[in-house]
């Protein structure tokens, strides 16, 4: 079987498999430092509109429904690069000098009926609230922007939770992810070396390799 043939390639340079794998455990004990504690802030917004009709009894479910739409829509909105880009606008402003993709990326959000989480997570525990509070101001003062339709409804969107930062301890995974990949490389390597020597040693080591010369092969001696 192919496979048995791939095994015994593999045995018989094995030491070459070996070597790489061995040099990048080492280095990887020895250089490993754990992924750096991140922070996060959980802010919480209300959204909504004003009653409008003839009647606020007959009219009140409209304007529940309405402020689920508006927390749903700032949900979207705020984890685009439009958003991004106006909060790095007021970070500047502010002598904060943050990249627009950063903050994109940093940026996850929620809604729960009408109410728009936002999680904000960033490795700096002192820029976080800086950050935090631009994503507040954007959203807060700056949503009629996204939705011409909150008009003159004041407050379309107002803050329920006060930005606090809060450490996160690094996952498994993101501690693992970098050794496992160098090491899962270096296998590939040292499996690579191995095919390529069999590949380019002209020496014959079983008896296949004699018939698929066209050599007959009359005796075996077989190991003791």
């Amino acid at each position: 079987m192919e496979l048995r043939r791939y095994a015994k390639i593999l045995l018989r340079r094995w030491w070459l498999v070996v070597a790489p794998l061995a040099v990048v455990i080492l280095y990887t004990v020895a250089t490993y430092a754990p992924p750096a504690t991140i922070y996060q802030v959980v802010m919480r917004f209300s959204a909504g509109t004003e009653p409008a009709g003839l009647s606020l009894d007959y009219d009140r479910y409209y304007p529940w429904l309405t402020s689920e739409y508006v927390a749903n829509g700032l949900a979207d909105v705020a984890e685009t690069g439009v958003f991004a880009q106006a909060v790095a606008e007021r970070l500047d402003a502010a002598g904060e000098d943050v990249a627009a993709a950063a903050l994109q990326g940093a940026i996850v959000t929620d809604n729960a009926q009408s109410i728009l989480v936002v999680y904000l997570t960033w490795p700096d525990p002192e820029q976080i609230v800086a950050v935090a509070d631009a994503v507040i101001g954007e959203l807060t003062d700056n949503s009629v922007a996204y939705y011409p339709q909150l008009q003159d409804v004041q407050p379309a969107v107002r803050l329920l939770d006060e930005p606090v930062p809060a450490p996160m301890a690094p996952s498994l995974r993101a501690q693992l992810m970098g050794p496992a990949i160098r090491i899962g490389l270096a296998l590939f390597v040292g499996v690579g070396l191995a095919f390529l020597w069999h590949y380019l040693d002209p020496t014959i080591h079983e008896a296949d390799g004699l018939e698929e010369l066209g050599l007959e092969v009359l005796a075996r001696i077989p190991r003791k």
